[in-house]
């Protein structure tokens, strides 16, 4: 079987212009139109956003290759990283901060050019021990096949299914050289594309004992953050490639067994970002509908107590709203709990729901829905 890397041809990458260009313009346009709408919020709405979906792409990327991170540490590195304020933060295991460290180096300084020291220095923090599960690895450097050909498999023991076999190491100073010539010149394609095409041609050069997957995506976020201008991430290309893992693996198999032309390949992943997208919208909706809400009532006067719960209450309160719940989280006693329960539903903001006496419970009015209408202004108390 010839792998692409075998090709004489190789790496000249071709693809069909014509035939991506619809996709293209639309996820373009899908771009702007997310980041125009980030842009509409408060700062502290913003990093929310920007939390979420980070914390999203470290715990996805990772779970693609198997390997699966507490959320909560996950959020917390992130938060302690990028200086945002969420309360008490959970200690980070080692492996945890390497993943971490990688992708905000990736897309929060994606202007830096990629070199030889700055992979070495994602692998070796994706790996700080050295090992990869019980496996003592190369770390810091390229492979070096000692223990045979960089191959791809699946299956049980014996009946092994080969599903690409990588460049020789001997190949690897020089293919990477040229990989990140041409990453670092100038661009021959859109970013989007070239996102894709960099993906691509890094996971087929598979440089690494291990992390090459994780470090693949990391380059195409890096590009995506350039094709944008900015390190701030809305949506996630991992969360988006796990949930269509399948797909993701066949295609990448049939393109590296494959000739040079990589439509196909750019075609799926214009799709990927497209239903990234779309997923994005899905998840930041209840940071839009706390922004449209702070919008409708920014002339409205609230206490520390009911901004607080009302922010609670748009983020995803958990379980039922009572007047002693609210007592406990906001530190005060019942009678005021109740009071200031009872204002917002004269101002038509709270409501009662089905049920009565002492197990009563409240919620936002069922007209307080999610919108994706883009908001003008953020809640006054979220400037900084």
């Amino acid at each position: 079987m010839d792998y692409i890397h075998e090709r004489e041809d190789w790496p000249r990458f071709r693809w069909d212009q014509t035939a991506l260009s619809r996709k293209l313009a639309s996820v373009r346009h899908r771009q702007g139109r997310l980041l125009g709408r980030m842009e509409a919020l408060g700062f502290r709405l913003r990093d929310e956003a920007v939390l979420q979906t980070l914390t999203q792409d470290v715990v996805k990327t990772s779970e693609i290759e198997g390997e699966i991170l507490d959320t909560n540490q996950v959020r917390s590195s992130i938060a302690r990283r990028l200086g945002i304020d969420i309360g008490a933060l959970t200690p980070a295991d080692r492996d945890v901060e390497g993943v971490v460290e990688m992708m905000l180096d990736a897309t929060g300084s994606y202007v830096t050019p990629l070199t030889d020291e700055r992979l070495f220095g994602w692998q070796a923090a994706l790996f700080p021990t050295g090992y990869s599960g019980i496996s003592r690895i190369t770390v810091g450097a390229w492979r070096n096949d000692a223990k045979g050909p960089m191959q791809v498999v699946s299956g049980a023991i014996g009946r092994e299914r080969v599903h690409y076999q990588a460049p020789d190491a001997a190949r690897l100073a020089e293919e990477m050289a040229a990989f990140l010539d041409w990453f670092n010149g100038e661009a021959d394609a859109d970013q989007v594309l070239k996102a894709g095409i960099a993906h691509l041609w890094f996971v087929t050069i598979h440089p690494f004992d291990d992390g090459n997957g994780r470090i693949a995506r990391a380059i195409a976020d890096m590009v995506l953050a350039r094709s944008e201008g900015s390190p701030q991430r809305f949506y996630s290309m991992s969360t988006q490639i796990r949930q269509e893992r399948k797909a993701y693996y066949a295609i990448l198999e049939r393109t590296q067994k494959g000739d040079l032309d990589v439509t196909p390949w750019l075609d799926w992943f214009l799709g990927c970002l497209d239903r990234a997208i779309d997923r994005a919208e899905d998840a930041l909706a209840h940071v839009f509908r706390k922004a449209r809400f702070w919008d409708e009532h920014k002339d409205a006067a609230f206490n520390a107590r009911q901004r607080d719960m009302l922010n609670r209450l748009l983020n995803g309160f958990r379980g039922k709203l009572t007047s002693s719940k609210y007592a406990k989280i906001e530190k005060c006693s019942p009678d005021t709990a109740l009071r200031d329960i009872n204002d917002l539903i004269a101002r038509g903001i709270l409501e009662k729901e089905p049920g009565g006496g002492r197990s009563t419970s409240y919620a936002l009015v069922s007209g307080e829905a999610p919108s994706r209408q883009p908001p003008t202004l953020a809640d006054p108390s979220c400037a900084r």
